[in-house]
């Protein structure tokens, strides 16, 4: 056996041995490159070798040529260590490890806390010294966007900047900068790697600095004499939760947990109904060897800010809930596939409040219809799955909404609400390809004046989808001039035409005219780093009668338009902490918009562009 395995040996050896560390700072104990001279001169016991085929035999020798003398044997001392139970404590192939937070450091990898890419104390990696399963995680990330895009914007009523614009739309081109800093702390307890954390608490406030600018007057404020362009800043409270561990279930970590207070939560796999950051005590908990998932759940929503969409405390709490129950299955009905049946309540009891967004605009009621403010109770069932059906990839998600509104906008009366939303997008791998398909149906209302509202709306939806934030449609918000006063068609980062005050402040609203999509969509590998990523949608509006009503209108045609988008995702590290985005979209409008919306230097499409850089630590 040469030297350099023996000494292998022996190091292994000498680390069983290896207890915790002592005392120090927080984090002093873990950044360091190398032991102390002191510590490293330390005698200890003799390493005796491991095979007994080295051992010598009484007047016998192996055969071949003589061995070179073995080196001096490598000793390691740990005053004050945990001395290790002895090897016949445990089966053959298990060797007893007291310390494993210093293995890495003893094969040459050590700690620097101002290195993300390594084992790093501040990230987590090792618990806080002086402790076993205690650990610190901190986190920044830097999110950048520069947004140049176009859309429809109406003409002030009181005044314009350029002279001369009698139609309902002007200029169309628009500019937006955001900068978004996010700080967040975690403290957990226990070693995650092997089991539920007994406790977390974490926290995370989000730092926006936005400015926008667009053509016309009357967008960005009430007030006729305000400038077309304004600067704002916020800080919102994105997470502030405790998550207790109540139990595990099982000797392979099944568990029982609770989570109270402002958390992220998704109510399916594509954000398609509800998937916010709100304040809420959450139930979860799985089954099976993670087989089976659930959630239980409540929210109380939290008021958001107008302009850079972050939560904000300082407001009282809507009257606004959301109910959730759900449960996972994995490898059902398909290896490979999980599926998730959901039932969501959502009761609001607004009507006693009016809401003025920060720039004045009304929020709540919407200005649309009778104007009255509403309460309603809407009850979501859906059926979502998620995998893989052998080499195909499939994503679906099917939902059904039934409850009643108790002011219907066009009759004032009670409504009863039947609706429903389907979506699909199977793909499948070529290699460094995947070609996908997508499909989507929200159902639509066709009769204004009846009892009966069937047009799908969501509570805040936030989907990944059909190209999400890359697409024209689902990036931008197109005001609804002349069939309401600041109120949008679509909502921003939404895909449903929900005829909404906007998706942040306002109620969800089931008189709307449906949304169809249907695309076809490539993502390429070019470099291990570097994606290519193309989507090709068309839409159209399910029913128009609606649209007709509001605007007083004939004859809507149904379709929307072809929404054409690339982007590129590049990351130089290979990994997360370095994410660089461009993309850019291209819409052309069909004869349903163009008989909605038009322009006084009648451009026949729209665009949008997007720069985006995250940078995490």
């Amino acid at each position: 056996m040469s030297a350099r395995i023996f000494k292998g040996l022996a190091l292994v050896a000498g680390l069983a041995s290896a207890g915790p560390a002592t005392a120090g700072g927080w984090f002093d104990c873990y950044d360091t490159a190398k032991p102390s001279p002191e510590r490293a001169a330390e005698p200890g016991p003799a390493v005796s070798p491991a095979d007994p085929a080295l051992a010598p035999v009484e007047g016998r020798r192996r055969p071949g040529f003589a061995a070179p003398a073995l080196p001096a044997p490598v000793v390691q001392s740990n005053p004050g260590a945990v001395t290790a139970p002895p090897p016949s404590a445990f089966p053959r192939d298990h060797v007893p490890v007291p310390d494993r937070w210093r293995l890495a450091e003893a094969v040459g990898v050590h700690s620097r806390l101002s290195d993300p890419y390594h084992q790093n104390t501040l990230k987590g990696d090792r618990p806080l010294c002086g402790t076993n399963d205690l650990f610190l995680t901190l986190s920044a990330v830097s999110d950048t966007v520069i947004e140049p895009r176009s859309f429809p914007q109406p003409v002030g009523v009181q005044t314009t900047d350029h002279p001369g614009s009698n139609d309902t739309f002007g200029r169309d081109h628009s500019l937006l900068l955001a900068q978004t800093v996010i700080l967040g702390a975690a403290l957990t307890k226990g070693s995650t790697a092997f089991k539920p954390p007994e406790y977390e608490i974490r926290v995370a406030l989000a730092l926006q600095f936005n400015h926008v600018s667009v053509s016309e007057r009357r967008l960005l404020s009430v007030n006729p004499t305000a400038p077309p362009h304004r600067s704002d800043s916020f800080i919102g409270v994105q997470e502030m939760f405790l998550d207790y561990h109540l139990r595990n279930v099982s000797d392979r970590y099944d568990f029982d947990s609770v989570r109270i207070g402002v958390q992220p939560f998704s109510s399916d796999f594509r954000g398609f109904l509800f998937q916010d950051n709100q304040l809420g005590i959450r139930l979860f908990g799985d089954r099976d060897d993670n087989r089976w998932q659930y959630n239980l759940a409540v929210f109380a929503r939290l008021e958001k800010d107008t302009n850079s969409g972050l939560n904000d405390i300082t407001q009282r709490l809507r009257r606004d809930h959301v109910f959730v129950a759900n449960l996972y299955r994995q490898d059902l009905p398909f290896p490979g596939l999980t599926s998730q049946v959901s039932i969501v309540h959502n009761r609001n009891r607004e009507a006693g409040q009016t809401h003025i967004d920060a720039n004045g605009f009304p929020a709540r009621p919407a200005l649309i219809g009778d104007l009255r403010r509403r309460d309603y109770d809407v009850t979501y069932l859906g059926y979502n799955a998620d995998g893989h059906i052998g080499r195909i990839n499939l994503t679906a998600s099917a939902w059904y909404a039934t409850g009643q509104d108790r002011n219907s906008i066009f009759t004032g009366r009670p409504a009863k609400i039947s609706a429903y939303f389907l979506a699909a997008e199977p793909s499948i791998d070529l290699n460094w390809t995947r070609v996908r398909l997508s499909g989507l149906y929200a159902s639509g209302d066709s009769n204004p004046h009846d009892n009966r509202e069937h047009g799908f709306d969501a509570i805040f939806e936030n989907p990944q989808f059909a190209g999400a934030d890359t697409s024209y449609w689902i990036r931008q918000s197109i005001p609804f001039a002349g069939g309401g006063r600041a109120v949008a068609l679509n909502g921003r980062n939404g895909i449903l035409n929900s005829l909404r005050s906007s998706k942040e402040e306002g109620q969800s609203n089931f008189n709307n005219p449906g949304t169809i999509l249907a695309g076809i969509g490539a993502d390429f590998d070019l470099l291990p780093e570097l994606r290519l990523s193309l989507n090709a949608n068309h839409l159209w509006f399910v029913d128009t009668a609606i649209l007709q009503a509001l605007r007083n209108e004939g004859g809507i045609p149904r379709a929307i338009g072809n929404d054409l988008s690339a982007s590129t995702i590049y990351r130089p590290q290979m990994n997360q902490n370095l994410v660089f985005r461009l993309s850019g979209a291209v819409f052309a409008p069909a004869s349903g918009f163009a008989d909605l919306f038009t322009n006084s230097t009648r451009h026949r499409n729209y665009y949008s562009v997007l720069l985006n850089a995250v940078l995490s630590y």
